[in-house]
């Protein structure tokens, strides 16, 4: 008898949130909502749709998944990468534990969804299509001309393309055109569908995943083995290309809090203190006064700080990306 599992994926660092995301514990288990991490509030979000939850992540921050899943008494699954190879590889695991015909629900671990009720029925009319042998990936209508996101451009259910992260010029055009989504990074889909168009697409990358699991032990993978799959999104790997995509148009609140222009927005939302000028502190309540500044953001741990106009979010990663270089223990 066929399962529904809800599959979530944890391999991200958070780079465009440092300081408050390092590698020792990225954002997706900061306790900074309401008390609970965004890997908690996912794990939460499905639990009644999905009798199983599949979790893969990698070796790094495995301990921090097992820990709040066991907080809260949810039975998993646990997939431990060696080596991250991107999202196609991760989900080939998720549905190389599976059965054929079980139905997985592929989420992140670090989303921000508000509307109960509207996800609620996007979840149901995705497993819907899914058993009808579709994959389907959910587009959330934009609220503005986000640069951050990529783009799916439809009719109804119909996926006409998908387009990649735009510049403002394109993102205000998809917004004006009416007929654009956000691409939210969530899917859901038989096992057995997603590993036959996989393998039809990307044989590569199906038969190394296959050789790389097949050599798992109890949900631990080799570095080794690993290193042979080809690194490819599943939006590059199968989204983009199969004959059997369908979108579901979803109209719940989402944010995939992947910038501080994001969660600025949200906090603010929240009731965080801004100031009369959109000035905000995060991370301490020591006072802190801005001067001839607006909607900049002051980023405060024990260790690093960080200050930035919150239209110059995308920018952190270059930060990130120089301390990466000189491997500074200002990343841990």
């Amino acid at each position: 008898m066929s399962k529904i599992s809800h599959v979530i994926l944890t391999g991200g660092v958070g780079s465009r949130l440092w300081p408050l995301s390092r590698k020792s514990r990225p954002k997706q288990y900061l306790p900074i909502f309401g008390g609970k991490s965004l890997f908690e509030l996912t794990a939460e979000r499905n639990n009644s749709f999905a009798g199983n939850v599949i979790v893969v992540g990698s070796r790094d921050n495995c301990h921090l998944s097992r820990e709040i899943l066991e907080k809260n008494s949810i039975q998993y699954l646990d997939i431990v990468e060696a080596v991250p190879r991107n999202t196609a590889a991760a989900i080939a695991f998720a549905a190389f534990a599976s059965d054929p015909d079980d139905v997985l629900i592929v989420t992140p671990s670090d989303h921000v969804i508000e509307g109960a009720e509207a996800y609620k029925d996007a979840i149901e009319e995705a497993i819907e299509k899914a058993h009808q042998g579709f994959i389907v990936t959910f587009g959330v209508h934009p609220t503005k001309p986000e640069t951050g996101y990529g783009y799916i451009e439809h009719k109804g259910d119909e996926v006409v393309s998908f387009r990649e992260k735009p510049n403002q010029v394109t993102a205000q055009m998809f917004i004006d055109k009416g007929n654009f989504l956000w691409n939210s990074g969530m899917f859901c889909f038989k096992a057995s569908v997603l590993l036959d168009e996989l393998k039809a697409y990307q044989p590569e990358v199906y038969q190394k995943s296959l050789e790389a699991w097949n050599s798992s032990e109890d949900g631990r993978l080799i570095e080794e083995i690993s290193m042979e799959i080809p690194s490819i999104s599943i939006d590059y790997a199968v989204m983009e290309r199969s004959k059997k995509i369908k979108v579901v148009p979803a109209i719940f609140r989402w944010s995939d809090l992947g910038s501080f222009d994001s969660v600025y927005d949200y906090l603010k939302n929240m009731g965080h203190k801004v100031d009369e000028f959109g000035n905000m502190v995060i991370g301490t309540e020591h006072y802190t006064a801005f001067l001839g500044l607006e909607n900049t953001i002051f980023v405060h741990t024990p260790n690093a700080n960080l200050i930035l106009h919150k239209d110059h979010s995308q920018e952190v990663k270059n930060i990130y990306g120089q301390l990466e270089k000189i491997n500074s223990e200002l990343l841990s």
